[in-house]
């Protein structure tokens, strides 16, 4: 079956829910909520995101099973992605994938990404996508409770 991606349903944010409670995968992302522990601020920002017309989201699905999300959003007042994929199922080629699948999807151009320095794989990912580092930031990091160094990228044409 392969790497496919579908409108998101309830069902799936509750998966969404459990993949982002993994330390590791929190660890590596990063840039994630204050508590990945708490169910309904969790459920609260998704049915916010799934309400808000602007944002893009699609569950990822491999093999039938839910793995992940892909989303376009506006931060800063710019188009943005972002991917999750569970721990799980890293290194599998999924991530790289989703956003090549989400960006037949969305056309939009430019469009930005930002990950943490050190998260090789999502820089490999959005690389593999076509995406090019164009500066830098510090940000908060509430996955490690700490400011972080990210790279931000964008993606032309």
């Amino acid at each position: 079956m392969g790497v496919e991606l579908r409108e998101v349903t309830v069902g799936d944010v509750l998966v969404f829910f459990d993949h982002q409670r993994d330390p590791q995968a929190v660890r590596m992302a990063a840039f994630t909520s204050a508590d990945p522990s708490d169910r309904a601020a969790f459920l609260v920002r998704w049915a916010r995101n799934l309400a808000d017309e602007s944002t893009v989201t699609r569950t990822v699905v491999f093999d039938g099973e839910v793995v992940g999300h892909v989303a376009r959003f506006t931060r800063f007042g710019r188009p943005e992605v972002t991917c999750w994929i569970d721990r799980e199922h890293w290194g599998m080629g999924l991530a790289t994938a989703a956003l090549e699948l989400f960006l037949r999807e969305e056309r939009r151009r430019p469009l930005y990404a930002r990950t943490a320095v050190d998260n090789v794989g999502s820089l490999r990912v959005l690389a593999k996508c076509g995406f090019v580092a164009i500066g830098e930031d510090v940000g908060f990091a509430a996955g490690r409770g700490e400011d972080v160094e990210e790279f931000i990228l964008r993606l032309d044409g």
